[in-house]
């Protein structure tokens, strides 16, 4: 595609930077000492670094002479930096593990072929959530390990829905359309707001979208706007959110964390890292509840979603692949103890089913008014309908978010679908 050459072109000018890079001191040294190691790079020292580290442990009870070098960088620097070899055909410097952004998943094993190894018989994949492994299968195999999930729920401030007449009952399976009316009075009786908009994040399309069994794109990696049912009902109920008056309107990360920790908003429909933002806000402990998200109603819509999510990768080609994928395959691929670990150490939740049942899933938080909050979270991310995630969602959640504010405006719905389309077709050309 003219865009794919594009990118191997500009690429291709930075060479001297990849000479450079490559013998740069802060590249991977996979010995030490004679002996092998595994080096992996990640993002987030206190999350993803401590995943690994907690792995190594493990590992390292039966594999005592394992050595791990985690090099941490900024997500985007990561990403950036991997590219930009890949496209240029360098693999000199670049790690045996990396972690991945789930949308990025399928825009890296077909931009670059051969690059990653095939997991497909090293891990028990009927083990984990099935739409974690859909995400990572391309062309009938599994091209990774799955680690963080962000399944979704229904955070909600028990006094505000209690003020406004509403029992956790009142929220059990509801639709959309149903969370707008329970808005509309909470709005009323309390003067709070139901929740929270922002034109500029696609956040809350992709959790509607996800939950009917959609995406932005079509597996063969075109524009799914036009024609699309679930695209249809999920910007209807866009707008109709933000028409009702049930909605605060934010722009960035900050405001939007404020409003709830602030308490003027009575619910939020996010993933499960949402939990610690949430929990920031002391004096709201035991004011708290979680319910499961609203869903589409349309055949085939459930009360489940994702939103956001990473796995690991190693690449074909790198100095010990073998003990890579053989570290990552008894841990984070096979290990209820690393699961309960993450959980416990680092608040991160996986997907991996049988560590469901452990004791650290069970247990309650007195911040969500004593509720098993984790337990509730694992049984929806069985639950989350499985997609194709494509090579270009970010392609295409850019054109949605070109014409978002059209469609908030008023303008034919049909007509923006249509334009939207059109942009996504010329963004990818």
């Amino acid at each position: 595609m003219k865009k794919a050459l594009t990118v191997l072109l500009l690429t291709a000018l930075m060479t001297g930077l990849l000479a450079a890079c490559g013998s740069s001191n802060n590249e991977p040294n996979n010995t030490t000492s004679g002996k092998e190691k595994v080096v992996a790079w990640a993002w987030d020292p206190s999350f993803n670094g401590k995943a690994l580290k907690i792995a190594e442990e493990i590992f390292k009870k039966e594999n005592p002479e394992f050595e791990l070098e985690v090099i941490d960088m900024a997500k985007a620097d990561l990403e950036q930096k991997l590219n930009t070899n890949l496209a240029a055909g360098v693999t000199n410097g670049l790690p045996d593990i990396i972690l991945v952004n789930d949308p990025n998943i399928q825009k890296y094993v077909n931009s670059y072929p051969g690059t990653f190894t095939d997991f497909t018989n090293d891990v028990d994949f009927t083990q984990f959530s099935q739409y974690k492994v859909d995400a990572l299968t391309i062309d009938e195999k599994v091209y990774g390990v799955p680690f963080d999930i962000g399944v979704t729920g229904m955070f909600y401030r028990t006094d505000i829905l209690a003020e406004a007449g509403f029992s956790a009952a009142d929220l059990e399976n509801i639709t959309w359309d149903q969370y707008i009316e329970i808005g509309k009075v909470v709005k009323e009786k309390t003067g709070k707001f139901m929740s929270t908009i922002n034109p500029n994040d696609e956040a809350w399309t992709s959790i509607l979208l996800q939950s009917g069994g959609s995406w932005y794109i079509t597996p063969e990696n075109t524009g799914n706007f036009v024609n699309n049912p679930v695209m249809t009902e999920t910007l209807r109920l866009y707008k109709a959110i933000a028409d009702s008056g049930i909605a605060k309107p934010v722009t960035g990360w900050s405001e939007f964390v404020g409003s709830f920790n602030a308490g003027d908003v009575a619910t939020v429909v996010s993933g499960v890292w949402q939990i610690a933002s949430i929990m920031d806000a002391a004096d709201q402990k035991g004011l708290w509840a979680v319910a499961p998200t609203p869903r589409l109603d349309i055949e085939g819509g459930v009360n489940a979603s994702n939103e956001g999510g990473s796995s690991w990768f190693v690449l074909e080609k790198s100095a010990n692949k073998d003990l890579a994928k053989q570290f990552l395959g008894a841990t984070i691929g096979g290990s209820s103890e690393f699961y309960e670990r993450f959980l416990t150490e680092a608040g991160g939740v996986g997907s991996y089913i049988p560590s469901f049942s452990s004791e650290a899933y069970q247990t309650t938080s007195e911040f969500f008014g004593n509720q098993a909050i984790y337990s509730d979270f694992t049984a929806w991310s069985t639950q989350v309908p499985g997609i194709t995630l494509g090579m270009y969602t970010q392609e295409a959640k850019d054109a949605l978010k070109n014409e978002l504010p059209n469609i908030l405006n008023g303008s034919d719905l049909e007509k923006s679908l249509t334009n939207i389309q059109k942009l996504f077709e010329q963004q990818v050309q």
